[in-house]
């Protein structure tokens, strides 16, 4: 696992480096829009790195590689190179992985607030607030799309209601899997090979979770 982490950490660097890169010669070339979006993609991938800095925060290598990959499938791929249009899963698979990432932000965050205390309330209670996080932020996501195409005469939402309608069960299902992952982590921590993710999250952020057993 450790040299897994390692070879993820230096993968990372290299997607930074191309970003980097493509911004570079993009710009030389007076490929503008092209600029822009390597760059905004670059600045949104580090973007967790610099938080967690700034509360003092340990992120697992593959929580930050995970925050890459999505960014550059959301923003490069999805936006620049139509892989919405071209893919019809590719924003089921986007918006699936990026609702079970904020239902384990969520939970990970609702267990810091019990100091990793498993037993300050019940399991599930704090799973179903780790889902209700995840799926905030997914109609939160919704709204935003809404108001791009309604103000700016954008075309985020793609098919309209259908479109939405699809992504918020999509984002339901994302949340109720990260719930799950949870409420296994919250029963048998050591023994759940899906819950690894909350487990190193823990390990490294001691002080947050000083009664975690």
């Amino acid at each position: 696992m450790l040299d897994l982490v390692n070879r993820l950490g230096l993968i990372n660097i290299a997607i930074w480096s191309a970003l980097v890169l493509a911004a570079f010669v993009a710009a030389l070339f007076g490929n503008w829009p092209m600029a822009f979006v390597a760059s905004a993609t670059l600045l949104l991938a580090i973007s967790p790195v610099v938080l967690a800095r700034w509360f003092e925060i340990k992120l697992p290598i593959p929580f930050v590689f995970a925050v890459t990959l999505f960014v550059i499938g959301s923003v490069l791929m999805g936006e620049q190179f139509d892989f919405y249009l071209r893919f019809w899963w590719w924003d089921i698979v986007l918006h699936a992985s990026s609702a079970i990432g904020f239902g384990m932000i969520g939970f990970l965050f609702v267990f810091m607030l019990f100091e990793g205390d498993r037993f300050a309330a019940p399991a599930w209670a704090i799973c179903l607030i780790a889902a209700c996080i995840a799926i905030s932020v997914g109609v939160t996501w919704e709204i935003f799309e809404f108001l791009m195409d309604f103000f700016f005469g954008l075309n985020m939402q793609k098919s309209g209601l259908n479109d939405t309608m699809s992504d918020l069960i999509v984002d339901m299902c994302g949340a109720v899997v990260s719930a799950g992952v949870g409420y296994l982590y919250l029963r048998a921590p050591e023994h759940v090979f899906w819950s690894w993710p909350l487990r190193q999250f823990v390990r490294l952020n001691r002080k947050f979770f000083q009664k975690n057993r």
